[in-house]
């Protein structure tokens, strides 16, 4: 069915079964990602509540090292999604070649961290020495996943951009499988092994990150004929190219960093307000994961899909999709705010957890239910829309006021200054979405965003 929108027919029927190939694999990844740090939740959540805060906080620096490698690879996808629309693959092998550099490089400085000084980086997140001392375990174990994977994301994130979707969705499937099976075996001691609690988590999570770089060293040299890893472009870097990486891939990086400090700053500061606020929150955390798969899926297809568009210079019809994709953000975003407040009692009911943190949990839930209609509008817009035209710095910007001098400063102020109670805190912390909605739109409606990146 044709319907004309901005002066341009669109085939609704042809658009909504090319986003529907395209979200379904990414959601299901994202679904995946999320079930390996659910697995260490329910799992550690058995074994006591400093354990799962230990492995929570811990777990923060391998998420903030995560949000760097976003950053790189959203920054790629910039411009491989365009050149992938005009048709130049060796371009787009000089990108991967530069990604995969990059990640290598930014996930070797947070081993050697990660290994040097585990206990001042837990020290950040918290004061209580128990937790402190469970993190350490996790991060000394876990620290060797984190080069495999760098170099597993960023192959499986530029293989996104060129709509090579499904090869990540059976390698994080296979991953989470494994992770499953061995966390059971190391955390609880089966199979005649001894117990190991927080340390047999991070070791399940290094059995899974070594199954990950084996299928895709098997995928890229057996199966991806068409875009190949080629060290050569590891090794050498096109200059001209390089600086369009750094042009639209560096204010991405910040931005992530920035949103993921941010995050952890929240973390931080909920941590210091007891283990009962970290345990519950690790576990909201987990709830807005899980309902925002979807949303998240969208926003990687809007960056793809017009992306390739805008690459092959069809601009009226980028600006039609751009208004499809925020109606589907904001159904999407309703639909798991749903989800939140469906499994509540479920959440309460089912972990080993104090009552003070059984009852922030509901109220963290709560907030949660409102907060993920506003990240999938923004996040759709704001990392699909506006990236896959090139307008990677507005982001940024938005990022710095809306989250460090809104939602931050005064959730610090709340915490520390008037020493208001954790549900009213987490509230503030918890705004910087919805202050965003407006912003965003009215960006979205100026079409400043959209950009021919390509050479």
């Amino acid at each position: 069915m044709l319907k004309r929108e901005n002066h341009v027919e669109i085939d609704r029927r042809k658009f909504y079964k090319t986003v529907l190939a395209l979200v379904v694999p990414m959601a299901l990844q994202n679904l995946i990602n999320v079930g390996v740090t659910a697995a260490d939740v329910i799992m550690l959540g058995a074994v006591g509540e400093k354990a799962l805060s230990g492995a929570s906080l811990a777990g923060q620096i391998q998420y903030i090292m995560t949000l760097f490698l976003f950053g790189l690879t959203s920054g790629a996808t910039v411009l491989t999604a365009q050149y992938w629309g005009k048709g130049d693959h060796d371009a787009i092998e000089k990108i991967l070649g530069m990604a995969v550099k990059a990640a290598v490089c930014v996930t070797a400085l947070f081993t050697v961290a990660a290994l040097a000084i585990p206990e001042l980086l837990m020290q950040i997140f918290t004061s209580d020495p128990v937790v402190i001392s469970e993190g350490v375990k996790y991060l000394r174990i876990v620290a060797f996943t984190y080069v495999m994977m760098g170099v597993t994301q960023a192959y499986l994130y530029i293989m996104r951009s060129v709509e090579r979707v499904v090869v990540a969705t059976v390698v994080y499937l296979l991953s989470l499988i494994c992770n499953i099976i061995m966390n059971a075996i190391f955390i609880f001691g089966l199979l005649g092994l001894p117990k190991m609690g927080v340390a047999g988590a991070a070791l399940g999570t290094l059995c899974a990150r070594i199954l990950e770089v084996v299928l895709v060293a098997v995928y890229a040299r057996l199966f991806n004929r068409e875009i190949r890893l080629r060290f050569k472009y590891v090794l050498h870097t096109d200059k001209i190219l390089f600086r369009d990486f750094m042009q639209y891939a560096l204010p991405v990086v910040v931005n992530e960093v920035l949103w993921g400090l941010g995050t952890a700053a929240n973390t931080a500061i909920l941590g210091h307000m007891g283990s009962a606020a970290v345990a519950a929150n690790s576990v909201a955390q987990v709830a807005r994961q899980l309902a925002t798969v979807v949303s998240f899926g969208l926003s990687s297809a809007a960056a793809i899909y017009l992306g390739k568009t805008i690459g092959e210079r069809k601009t009226e019809y980028a600006k039609a999709y751009a208004k499809r994709f925020l109606i589907l953000s904001v159904i999407m975003g309703a639909l798991g705010g749903a989800v939140i407040l469906a499994v509540s009692p479920l959440a309460a009911a089912a972990l080993t957890l104090t009552g003070t943190a059984k009852e922030y949990l509901k109220i963290m839930f709560f907030v949660m239910s409102y907060f993920v209609v506003g990240q999938a509008i923004n996040t759709t817009l704001v990392v699909g829309v506006f990236r896959s035209g090139g307008d990677t710095r507005f982001g940024l910007i938005l990022d710095m006021t809306t989250m460090w001098c809104c939602s931050i400063l005064f959730g610090f102020l709340a915490a520390f200054v008037f020493k208001l109670s954790v549900p009213v805190v987490y509230v503030i912390l918890m705004s910087d979405e919805i202050i965003k909605i407006p912003i965003t739109y009215k960006r979205y409606r100026s079409y400043k965003w959209l950009n021919d990146v390509t050479r």
